[in-house]
């Protein structure tokens, strides 16, 4: 009943949500006589505080039309590659012809994106850098209430299995590149395929800030999927989508509970964060405020889970490490990372990371122990965060071109 009471309470206060929302440009429009009234920038930036604490948040748009490659500016063209219930596998076409982009010899790159609650185009920056000199493809998860109830469940092998028909599509000249969650399901797809020796294998593995094994350096994170039961998660977070959906009936992890944990993790930063935002308004610094909401479009937007999905990786990763101890079995068949001989692993991790500790990714080399030591590299960005290894600054200046330079060694 929970999903059902947060439908109605949204549905409530919508609109006063919407009221806060007109009022706070009757405040700033300059055509309206409220706009020049005393006080009239701070009034508005109540308004508009109260408006964006409460709205619903959409998935925001990828938003990449352009990208500058080799001193010029190329137009970007973003079409379903591959369209399946749960994921649509993205291109980020460069909008040049056959020839030019032959000429260009952009290695292709495969970013799968993590299903933890946030929309794929948290990776934007992440994209947006690689174009520059890859030809680039994404996995785009779709948000599971939106998935009707006929197409089924998805699992966590389903994962492995989507990932694994989307490096047949594109291979075998590709470079896979999981950012987050997906790195287990990702070295589980290539060690299944290496198995198999199934000659689309890609050339190399780029893994960022993944659990490989969370039994190394736990964070806040793994301890919360560790301290609980099993059925604690089974009987707390799990519910029932709602009628107004098109997976009406589903059984998912909601994203505005996502979204509640999220915010518990540090309520004061975001307290700070909203009451910064309230000041830059008072005080006209309207680029302070924008960064502010572009960061929270993203931030709160949220999808939710497929139950099975989320339960089984609780269960098998976080709480019975099947990885790391070579007891994970895929469709009947054991998850073995020692059989890779020929991918090249790249490890990316930062210093403090409080979602992904120190050592957690690194544990690939120790598992695939069949690729040759000079295709083996690890990185460790100093005064990095979790989100700081795939966006911003340091992903721009730093760790981007070593994936780059990674890259083309093994093309």
């Amino acid at each position: 009943m929970l999903y059902q009471f947060h439908e109605l309470n949204r549905n409530f206060i919508n609109p006063l949500i919407q009221w806060a929302e007109a009022s706070a440009k009757l405040f700033t429009n300059p055509v309206s006589p409220l706009a020049h009234a005393p006080f009239a920038q701070r009034i508005a930036a109540g308004y508009e505080l109260m408006h964006r604490l409460g709205k619903a948040y959409e998935k925001p748009p990828f938003g990449i039309d352009k990208v500058e490659v080799n001193g010029k500016e190329v137009q970007i063209l973003e079409r379903v590659a591959i369209e399946k219930p749960f994921c649509n596998l993205i291109h980020f076409k460069k909008d040049l012809s056959d020839a030019e982009i032959a000429k260009l010899k952009h290695p292709k790159v495969l970013i799968v994106a993590p299903l933890s609650g946030h929309h794929a185009t948290l990776l934007r920056g992440t994209v947006r850098s690689m174009l520059e000199n890859h030809d680039v493809y994404v996995t785009d998860w779709i948000d599971a209430r939106m998935v009707p109830y006929s197409e089924g469940p998805f699992h966590l092998h389903d994962y492995v299995y989507y990932v694994q028909e989307y490096i047949r599509k594109l291979g075998p000249d590709l470079h896979v590149m999981a950012v987050c969650q997906p790195t287990v399901p990702v070295l589980a797809a290539v060690s299944l395929m290496a198995t198999e020796n199934d000659p689309m294998l890609p050339k190399s593995m780029i893994l960022m800030g993944g659990p490989i094994d969370p039994g190394k350096s736990p964070t806040q994170v793994n301890d919360l999927a560790t301290d609980k039961p099993f059925s604690w998660f089974e009987n707390t977070v799990i519910y029932s989508v709602p009628p107004t959906y098109p997976g009406h009936g589903r059984k998912v992890y909601p994203g505005f509970l996502q979204h509640a944990g999220f915010v518990a993790m540090n309520p004061g930063r975001h307290a700070q964060s909203h009451w910064d935002f309230y000041m830059h308004l008072r005080e006209g610094d309207i680029a302070s405020a924008e960064e502010h909401r572009k960061f929270y479009d993203e931030y709160n937007a949220v999808l939710d889970m497929p139950a099975e999905f989320y339960l089984e990786t609780i269960k098998l990763i976080f709480q019975d490490h099947v990885l790391p101890k070579g007891t994970w079995e895929v469709g009947g068949k054991l998850v073995r990372p020692q059989d890779i001989k020929t991918v090249a692993l790249f490890t990316i991790e930062g210093e403090l990371d409080d979602i992904t500790g120190p050592g957690q990714t690194q544990a690939a080399h120790d598992l695939c122990s069949g690729i040759p030591k000079n295709m083996q590299e690890d990185y460790v960005a100093q005064k990095c965060g979790h989100y700081g290894i795939f966006t911003g600054r340091r992903w721009r200046e730093i760790i981007c071109p070593k994936v780059g330079e990674f890259i083309k060694k093994h093309s």
